[in-house]
């Protein structure tokens, strides 16, 4: 070992500094690396571009209901009916998503208040195989919507999905009309039914409860569509507008009634339940 060896590993600095692999996280919109406790505190928006980051059930009900909420028990189904198989088995997938999730699949519902309002919040996870809507997530929405017809409450719904799941191939597309029902039952009792559309909601899930909403709230810069771009120029054979399936093209043409910033959502959601269900309200 040379001198200058010897002097370097004597020093106090000359020992590699270890830095938090989860210190910095790359913001999805404008590339900026971020602190991540910066990013987080500002409800995972980029506070340079304002992109809305995508975030996990547990999370949106947080920022959502008021403290003190009860989550509902996720209902059980059949899993693997159809005893899929593609690259991989579908028993297998499940066990990979759930052992990266707190949950057992992609919708969870939460029951407290709004500031104060009675609520029932249901939350679509992306982070759970795309948010795709299975028998479990449409028997999840449903007992959603049975709660808050107990507890003649508003259904707040907050939407992000890839579609329908494969895998369950027709009974998963059996969820939409399945849903759809119970958003009439909710209409037939006079309780608010609200969606909150954030990036992604696609497939079925639009083509089902995701609008049928009394009003219907987008998050900024949230894709919002049926098919893909790709698919629908291919089959219309014209050129689409930019960015016609994002929230503001959708607000501006009347698909969707509001975009909203995720740090105004709770105040809105309070406001819209108080115009809906003034008697409850007031009461």
């Amino acid at each position: 070992m040379n001198w200058l060896s010897r002097v370097r590993n004597s020093l106090p600095f000359g020992t590699k500094r270890e830095t938090p692999d989860n210190l910095w996280v790359k913001c999805p919109g404008c590339q900026e690396m971020l602190f991540t406790k910066e990013y987080e505190e500002n409800l995972h928006v980029c506070p340079r571009c304002e992109h809305h980051g995508r975030i996990g059930a547990d999370e949106r009900l947080a920022q959502l209901l008021d403290l003190g909420f009860a989550v509902l028990p996720q209902p059980e189904v059949a899993e693997d009916p159809l005893k899929f198989r593609d690259s991989k088995k579908y028993t297998d997938r499940l066990k990979e998503a759930r052992a990266k999730n707190p949950h057992k699949d992609a919708f969870v519902v939460g029951s407290g208040t709004i500031e104060g309002r009675q609520a029932v919040v249901g939350v679509q996870d992306f982070g759970f195989m795309g948010g795709s809507m299975g028998m479990a997530v449409g028997e999840a929405f449903c007992a959603g919507a049975r709660e808050a017809l107990r507890r003649r409450c508003g259904y707040i719904v907050c939407t992000a999905a890839g579609g329908a799941r494969m895998q369950e191939g027709i009974l998963s597309l059996m969820q939409m009309p399945k849903a759809t029902v119970m958003t009439r039952r909710l209409k037939e009792a006079g309780l608010p039914y609200i969606v909150v559309l954030t990036d992604p909601t696609t497939g079925g899930v639009t083509a089902s409860y995701a609008m049928l909403g009394d009003v219907h709230i987008a998050e900024p810069g949230a894709l919002i569509g049926f098919a893909g771009q790709r698919v629908i120029q291919d089959t219309i054979r014209e050129k689409l507008p930019e960015g016609f399936q994002r929230a503001e093209y959708l607000h501006k043409h009347g698909m969707v009634d509001m975009v909203v910033t995720r740090a105004d959502l709770r105040e809105r959601l309070a406001t819209l339940l108080d115009y809906l269900q003034p008697a409850r309200a007031a009461a």
